[in-house]
């Protein structure tokens, strides 16, 4: 599906079924280097089970035309946006890492339009360490293989995930590849990165959302570690919020790591909660 938002076409990944406004509809965010790919089975699933979905492409990134967004606060308008474009009254928002914060920071803005916030691999700050920084802005294939490293718990998904005998890390480096050239005029890695290790903005974020909220979080995550996470959690805490932890036994990627566990994890939060 494809958008005009903010006056640049725009990709929207809708799980294999036509967009109907009239029903629930949740909007997947996607993180550094990612695109809509990432949400494959968790995207589809929803669609097929009464849900309106938009997994998509950020400006700048793939199928995705316009300025790719330098701050997560500009990444938030653009999702505001992206609401106004396909007339969504109100949806739920589900992000990985980068895409979590902007996630909570579109959130936080838009209250009442947000029936459902997903946090999947997050935490706050999102700190990025100097020479990982400086790799993806001069070495970015070196920081490529360095984050997909970090980022893994298994050579090779569930099969429900990307079939049987996957090789994720070869496949993660080749989207990270596929990505980063798709915007010759822009590094999206290090614009990216630099938007996480920049935003400030976290824990009043989430202190303004008004809807409930899940942590979908990897035990042996060395990107984004769960102890990093604490701290969100317990600013939602402290400010009444609705909280639900996920604790899952694999790295950064969730989706494709323990597909099934985040899938039933959503859809469990989603349908619980539905409004």
């Amino acid at each position: 599906m494809e958008l005009i938002v903010n006056g640049a076409k725009t990709y929207c990944y809708t799980g294999g079924k036509p967009f109907d406004a009239a029903q629930p509809s949740v909007v997947f965010i996607h993180g550094v280097l990612n695109d809509h790919s990432v949400w494959i089975l968790q995207s589809r699933y929803l669609a097929h089970h009464g849900w309106n979905v938009l997994a998509v492409d950020l400006p700048g990134h793939c199928r995705s035309a316009g300025d790719a967004p330098a701050t997560v606060e500009e990444a938030a308008d653009f999702i505001m946006a992206l609401l106004d474009a396909a007339g969504v009254p109100k949806a739920a928002l589900v992000g990985h890492s980068w895409g979590s914060l902007i996630a909570l920071e579109a959130a936080s803005r838009l209250n009442g339009r947000i029936s459902h916030l997903v946090l999947v691999g997050t935490a706050f700050p999102m700190k990025v360490s100097p020479a990982l920084l400086d790799a993806s802005l001069n070495e970015p294939m070196k920081a490529l293989a360095m984050i997909n490293v970090f980022s893994r718990s298994t050579l090779a998904p569930p099969p429900s995930a990307l079939g049987a005998g996957t090789w994720v890390y070869g496949l993660s480096m080749a989207l990270g590849r596929r990505v980063l050239a798709s915007n010759p005029g822009v590094n999206l890695f290090h614009r990216g990165f630099k938007a996480c290790d920049n935003y400030a903005n976290g824990e009043a974020a989430v202190q303004a959302i008004t809807c409930p909220v899940l942590f979908v979080l990897g035990t042996q995550d060395q990107m984004t570690p769960p102890k990093a996470a604490q701290g969100l959690i317990s600013a939602a805490r402290n400010a009444g919020k609705s909280v639900q932890i996920a604790s899952l036994a694999v790295g950064h990627h969730q989706m494709t790591e323990a597909p099934d566990d985040t899938l039933f994890a959503l859809r469990d939060f989603l349908g619980s909660t539905r409004t």
